[in-house]
């Protein structure tokens, strides 16, 4: 089902990290719909060749630059950015969708784990956006939105180093939506519950085994704890992303918009 304009975006460059991800993927597929040039990175080749043939069944190939990069290095997030801005001109969207997971109670968790998980989820991430957001600070334009999470804004039972790393995400997204409004540029966040992708499954399957039940017990309880009785979708996320691209969400800002189904209800 088609949300939005074909025209919503057709004035935005927008760079997309961890576009080979389940949410990466479709926010790409719907902002490519409503007319964005995109730049999609991801660090899996094939899955980002993939979703290039899927677009350029969708759009012309001068509008989409695809770049593979590992944003953990420094040199790496330098030539994304020098490609993107070569190819496709200005980037005046940020989508940051790249992270992981990774659940662990506190005596498990190692400092390389911590410090892993951290960088990949936020210093990465933070420092990227540096990069993108000094350039959007001189055009005085541009809009940003995180990928954060419900483990952003409560704790919860063997996820001490994830929750850590997207509390962090939230509170940056927060304050430096303060900074940036002076300059005309959008920050803000998304925060999902459990979503049907890999991501997900592979948290229900840790789960599974540290409680030695199976993953389709996992799940049904899952589903049986959200007041809605299912997983959000990546489609779901993707349109909430779009969303607070356009010029509809020109008044929201620093907000953490959680998409549940009600879980944090309860």
């Amino acid at each position: 089902m088609t949300v939005f304009s074909t025209e919503a975006l057709a004035h935005k460059h927008v760079l997309i990290t961890g576009a080979t991800g389940g949410i990466g993927m479709e926010t790409a597929r719907i902002l490519a719909g409503m007319g964005a040039r995109i730049t999609i990175t991801g660090r899996n080749r094939d899955k980002l060749k993939e979703l290039e043939m899927e677009l350029l069944d969708q759009v012309s190939a001068d509008r989409i630059c695809v770049v593979e990069a590992d944003l953990t290095k420094p040199e790496d997030r330098l030539r994304l950015i020098e490609r993107a801005e070569s190819e496709l001109g200005f980037i005046n969207g940020l989508v940051n969708s790249a992270g992981v997971s990774g659940g662990k109670v506190v005596e498990d968790i190692d400092e390389a784990f911590l410090a892993d998980m951290m960088n990949l989820n936020f210093v990465s991430t933070f420092l990227l956006t540096q990069e993108v957001y000094r350039k959007m600070m001189e055009r005085k334009e541009g809009d940003i939105v995180n990928l954060a999470s419900l483990s952003g804004l409560r704790g919860t039972y063997a996820n001490t180093a994830y929750s850590a790393s997207k509390f962090a995400v939230v509170g940056w997204t927060q304050s430096m939506a303060v900074e940036a409004i002076e300059y005309g540029i959008r920050v803000n966040a998304v925060c999902p519950g459990y979503v049907d992708t890999e991501m997900a499954r592979n948290s229900l399957r840790r789960k599974a085994e540290r409680n030695q039940t199976s993953f389709t017990e996992e799940l049904e309880l899952a589903e049986k704890s959200i007041p809605s009785g299912r997983l959000s979708t990546a489609l779901e996320v993707a349109n909430t992303i779009a969303f607070l691209l356009t010029d509809a969400a020109r008044n929201i800002v620093g907000e953490s918009v959680k998409i549940s189904g009600g879980s944090v209800l309860r």
